[in-house]
């Protein structure tokens, strides 16, 4: 078992990362710590995705002229994650200035007592 966690400890690190994101996201009333435990979460999934994709003595998917074969090292999950990135801090930016405009106007980021104040 310790000899498969040394060699698949970006695994061990995703379950990690998730969980406590998970945990961040339904345990907590802040706001505000809704939000980083959405961006853990984020980040255990860019962490799984690469994880994913790498391939052992894998190499760059150009050919040259001179031949050369092996296993090469798919750029799509890349891709991915470098996209999933942009829409991960766009998705911060317009939380976290949700959670600005709502504290101004009821002056709390507690979950159950912002329940009340639309319940009245």
């Amino acid at each position: 078992m310790i000899e498969l966690l040394a060699t698949r400890w970006a695994y061990a690190a995703f379950i990690l990362l998730m969980v406590t994101g998970i945990y961040m996201m339904i345990a907590n009333a802040n706001l505000v710590k809704k939000v980083i435990g959405l961006n853990l979460f984020q980040s255990a999934v860019f962490l799984f995705f690469i994880a994913s994709a790498y391939v052992v003595d894998g190499s760059v998917p150009i050919v040259h002229s001179e031949g050369g074969g092996g296993p090469y090292v798919s750029p799509l999950p890349h891709v991915i994650v470098l996209t999933a990135i942009v829409v991960g801090v766009s998705l911060t930016a317009v939380a976290l200035a949700l959670i600005v405009r709502i504290y101004g106007e009821y002056g709390t980021l507690d979950e159950a007592v912002l329940r009340e104040v639309s319940d009245d």
